[in-house]
């Protein structure tokens, strides 16, 4: 558990790297307090939200207390974090609205019901108390150096956009929350790493124990490069149901698939399959199963395969059949294209394959010298030449 821990699905822990933390959790009497701060700054979350949720429950797993903030308070400033301008600002029936549909969406991944595993906490009750001199004394715990050397403060102040006075506020009111509740860890994104070590700085000058850090990496989109986002609408959303879920999934991109089974699954990298489209399916299934149930995935497996049958057999009238019992195995998939007689040549079908004319259940195949092991790899599965040259693969008679 310690090395599920500190090292899949983590981008950074500082101080003293994994080796550090791994010791801390090993030797530490105690259960350690793990913060998670959440701006409740939207209504829903998505898979992007869910990496770092997983990691707060790997240490409830482990037996350490996980505390959920809610940024109630820290809502109404706005993080500056990744932003060309200043946050819109949030009305505080709309902040606890949303924190009311995050608190629902986060018993998704999160145990709320080991008792004494979860602390959900609002930073409002200390923020909100704080007197002028006490914010006068915070902030001078900071320079506008320091500010300014932020990232995203520093480009904005170059590029002549408006920082505002309250934005400074922000990695100070955070940081302040480690203080409040005593964390020995804090989570967060990559992009939270300045907010993250602001907490340790104000912990040290409170005279408290100085947290560990842990980041853990940006989830790219279904767009395949830019982070999830619904505003991108590249994202999956942890409430939607389970088709729309196994439909999307199964269409990650070929080059973020295991990176999703790394930072959204606990299945074992080195199980995958080596066959990308089912890669694809597993990743679909799992998700959905982890979401929804194991049923659910098999019925969104079942119902997404009829809906591409059902198109093609509106576009064809009829699907021939290949039986691939006989091949002998490993075998390449342009040696199938021509034994099938959708292709003349093993070299027609490499061709074919190189310019994107080939699909495997309506996903294209971009490698010529794509192999499968097994005929299990392709029983069932739907291949197709062009627009209208297709063939089922089936074990024996059909």
């Amino acid at each position: 558990m310690i090395a599920q821990i500190v090292e899949r699905g983590v981008a950074e822990i500082f101080p003293g790297g994994p080796a550090a933390l791994a010791e801390c959790l090993a030797t530490t009497n105690r259960p350690l307090r793990v913060k998670l701060g959440i701006d409740p700054t939207r209504p829903d979350l998505h898979l992007g939200h869910s990496v770092v949720l997983r990691k707060l429950r790997q240490f409830q797993d482990a037996g350490h207390v996980a505390i959920l903030l809610i940024g109630d308070f820290t809502a109404l400033v706005g993080d500056p974090t990744g932003q060309s301008q200043a946050r819109p600002r949030l009305t505080p029936a709309e902040v606890e609205e949303n924190a009311r549909t995050y608190l629902e969406q986060a018993g998704k991944i999160l145990d709320f019901e080991t008792p004494g595993r979860l602390e959900v906490r609002r930073n409002s009750e200390w923020l909100a108390c704080l007197t002028l001199s006490e914010l006068i004394e915070l902030q001078a715990q900071m320079t506008v150096g320091q500010m300014l050397a932020k990232e995203d403060f520093a480009q904005r102040y170059q590029a002549g956009t408006p920082v505002y006075l309250h934005e400074f506020l922000y990695p100070l009111l955070q940081g302040y929350d480690s203080v409040a509740l005593a964390a020995d860890v804090e989570l967060g994104g990559t992009d939270q790493r300045f907010n993250l070590l602001t907490g340790r700085d104000l912990q040290i000058w409170k005279g408290q124990a100085p947290q560990f850090c842990v980041t853990v990496p940006l989830l790219e989109g279904l767009d395949g490069y830019q982070k999830m986002s619904k505003s991108k609408n590249n994202y999956v959303g942890l409430t939607e149901d389970p088709l729309t879920m196994y439909s999307k999934l199964e269409k990650v991109p070929d080059h973020l698939v295991e990176r999703y089974f790394e930072l959204l699954t606990s299945v074992p990298l080195a199980e995958l399959p080596q066959d990308p489209r089912q890669r694809q399916i597993l990743l679909a299934k799992t998700l959905v199963a982890q979401f929804h149930s194991p049923a659910a995935a098999e019925e969104a497996q079942r119902t997404a395969q009829a809906l591409v049958l059902d198109g093609i057999l509106a576009e064809t009238g009829s699907i021939p059949t290949f039986a691939i019992d006989g091949l002998s195995y490993p075998v390449k998939l342009s040696y199938i294209l021509r034994e099938c007689g959708l292709c003349k040549s093993a070299a027609e079908a490499r061709r074919q394959i190189q310019g994107g004319a080939v699909r495997l259940d309506g996903q294209k195949v971009e490698d010529p010298d794509l192999e499968f092991a097994h005929a299990s790899e392709l029983a069932g599965r739907i291949l197709q030449v062009g627009k209208k040259a297709f063939r089922r693969l089936v074990k024996g008679a059909d």
